[in-house]
């Protein structure tokens, strides 16, 4: 799957339901959420997609802070949209697919950045002369996930700088869960 085809899934998305908030999105799809506590200890799962019987839900932790909720609903939306058909009854989850070498979950990634973060409201944040993790943090992301940002902007044909960082396709599995008004 090509990271074009993920941005016009993305856009076709937002343009069909005309819907740019995760939660709102999953619910005009038939999208079920689901609030289920699982802690915040290192490794702790922070959500997972599951279709089973035409029934497709979202399980998110809830006990992490909703700006992280949002990250982690829009991620396992990627799955819902991009990866459904292809896997059948299965759940993605921290616990099984997130590993640097899974093709899936940097789609997923591909898809949360597209989805969260505009091409001009990232551009405005580096015009205003700030940091890259200050972008991140005025962006309301963790800074992998403005790396993702980056590589599909590149992409695109916009001149940026190398982010200090590299992001991984597992970020999201150790991405902090103490952080309340960070992201």
């Amino acid at each position: 799957m090509t990271m074009d085809y993920i941005c016009r899934e993305v856009e076709r998305l937002k343009r069909k339901f005309h819907e740019t908030d995760p939660f709102l999105l999953c619910d005009a799809m038939g999208i079920i959420l689901l609030y289920e506590p699982m802690g915040t200890y290192p490794g702790a799962c922070k959500g997972f997609f599951l279709a089973q019987s035409r029934k497709r839900s979202i399980t998110v932790n809830s006990d992490l802070p909703e700006a992280i909720q949002r990250i982690i609903v829009t991620h396992e939306l990627g799955h819902a949209v991009l990866h459904a058909k292809a896997v059948g009854v299965k759940a993605f989850h921290d616990f099984e697919l997130f590993d640097s070498t899974s093709l899936m979950e940097y789609e997923a990634n591909i898809f949360a950045a597209e989805f969260l973060m505009d091409d001009d409201d990232v551009l405005e944040k580096l015009n205003e002369d700030i940091s890259f993790f200050g972008a991140a943090s005025l962006l309301r992301v963790p800074p992998e996930l403005l790396d993702f940002k980056f590589r599909l902007m590149k992409r695109n044909g916009y001149k940026l700088i190398d982010p200090p960082l590299m992001a991984n396709s597992n970020f999201l599995k150790n991405v902090e869960t103490e952080v309340t008004d960070e992201y």
